[in-house]
């Protein structure tokens, strides 16, 4: 995510980090080449001209304390401004007293608003709302097909009616539905086209009209740049939306969008979606985005990741098997399936202070993960609870059955040996600090390469 601004500006920060004391003149160069990588970043020209002139204005004449550098002191800055261009403030979706509390979904199409309806859909659950779709796309060819799969994905029904041809008298019919059922949200899935035209624009307009929504979300595709600043801004003339979702930030985007939407529409971004998955979606945090584009890392995403991922009822039997030192390779495969719940081995990275610059030099190999399982899945029941038992010819036989050459069988074998000492380690400090403990085994990922 934003891969390509953050490496260009930790190419900047570091040239600011080294400086000795803080001048016009070196805040000048700095900005200088901070305002190029914005450019090269697809951010809107007026909003860099803002930015770089706030930077400047705050880091000048600052009274430097002995124990923070004047490098440090304008990463700071720049940091404040960063945040304050996206919002300053997490902005929460407002629901309503009456039922159903109504969301309304609008963009081009291509931009993700479908599969982000589920995706709000199993979020919002998750919060503790009962959730229905309704599919009023009804132009685009296997529309209601594909949220009807997705309802059933996640278990939320979808309110459908292809014989209607009126996305209005559906979105009533959907209310309707969502009262005789007790659901008390309805997300709405609108109609899209290729282009802004007059004919969309009415027709989001009529059903804004008769029905009243709480929330208007306006879902665009960030990799579109300032394109999607464009299209926010025509939509946001017309309908007043009251929050912005950015899809596709997971592929390669340059960042233009995150960082100028919120300025040029003033109308905060409230989710993002970073993946195909349907549990791929994140609130926006303008502070925490700011930490990842400067590098810093996201360790309290992190965190919250591990806490709503991680069993708490399996945690406990680990436990149990870890004060026992009967840690076996059973746990070691759902240890990993609980990481692999978490995301993409990228993304968990980005959110570690540091690991983003360990890692911006070499790919990642997504698959790991699953090439490991590979290896687990291919023992037998009495290997993966004895792993002593593994001699040369079991190995052979495992790595036959996983597809794997026997040295990567013999590396797994090796980190679960590791992950093992650590475990015994554990069990001496008595069970204190499991999320501490728990972490992949050292080389992991750079040492499982096909």
């Amino acid at each position: 995510m934003l891969d390509d601004l953050t490496n260009k500006l930790d190419g900047v920060l570091k040239k600011i980090r080294g400086q000795g004391k803080i001048t016009e003149t070196n805040i000048e160069e700095s900005l200088r080449e901070i305002r190029r990588v914005l450019f090269d970043a697809d951010v809107n020209y007026k909003v860099v001209t803002q930015f770089i002139r706030d930077v400047k204005e705050k880091s000048i004449g600052l009274n430097v304390l002995n124990s923070i550098s004047p490098g440090q002191l304008i990463i700071k800055v720049i940091n404040d401004e960063l945040i304050k261009l996206m919002g300053s403030e997490k902005s929460d979706i407002k629901f309503s007293d009456k039922i159903p509390s109504i969301i309304m979904l609008v963009g081009l199409q291509g931009s993700g608003k479908t599969t982000f309806s589920a995706k709000l859909a199993s979020y919002l659950r998750k919060k503790g709302r009962n959730p229905v779709l309704a599919a009023c796309d009804v132009y685009r060819p296997a529309a209601i097909s594909q949220l009807k799969i997705l309802g059933k994905q996640i278990n939320i029904p979808v309110y459908s009616d292809e014989n209607e041809k009126d996305p209005v008298k559906i979105s009533k019919a959907a209310i309707d539905y969502a009262r005789q059922n007790a659901r008390d949200t309805l997300i709405i899935d609108t109609a899209g086209r290729l282009a802004i035209d007059e004919e969309m624009m009415n027709e989001v307009t009529r059903i804004k009209s008769e029905l009243n929504p709480e929330e208007i979300l306006f879902v665009v595709d960030a990799m579109t740049g300032q394109d999607a600043v464009k299209t926010a801004k025509a939509f946001h003339d017309k309908l007043d939306f009251d929050g912005v979702i950015l899809t596709k930030l997971d592929g390669d985007t340059r960042g233009g969008a995150a960082l100028s939407i919120k300025a040029v529409v003033n109308v905060p971004v409230k989710f993002s979606g970073t993946g195909e998955k349907l549990d791929a979606i994140e609130p926006f945090f303008p502070d925490r985005m700011a930490s990842r584009i400067l590098g810093m890392g996201d360790i309290v995403s992190f965190v919250e990741k591990a806490q709503n991922e991680f069993d708490v009822s399996n945690t406990g039997k680990l436990e149990e098997k870890l004060r026992k030192n009967k840690f076996d390779f059973d746990d070691f495969l759902s240890y990993l399936n609980q990481i692999k719940k978490m995301g993409s081995l990228s993304s968990l990275l980005s959110m570690i202070p540091g690991a983003g610059k360990m890692i911006k030099s070499q790919e990642i190999d997504e698959t790991v993960l699953s090439k490991i399982e590979s290896v687990i899945l291919s023992m037998t029941k009495k290997e993966r609870e004895n792993p002593n038992i593994l001699n040369g010819s079991r190995r052979r036989r495992i790595a036959d059955g996983s597809g794997n050459p026997i040295q990567q069988v013999n590396r797994v074998i090796k980190q679960f040996e590791d992950m093992q000492k650590m475990m015994k380690q554990f069990s001496k400090d008595k069970g204190r600090g499991l999320m501490k403990k728990m972490k992949l085994p050292a080389g992991m990922m750079n040492d499982f390469k096909m």
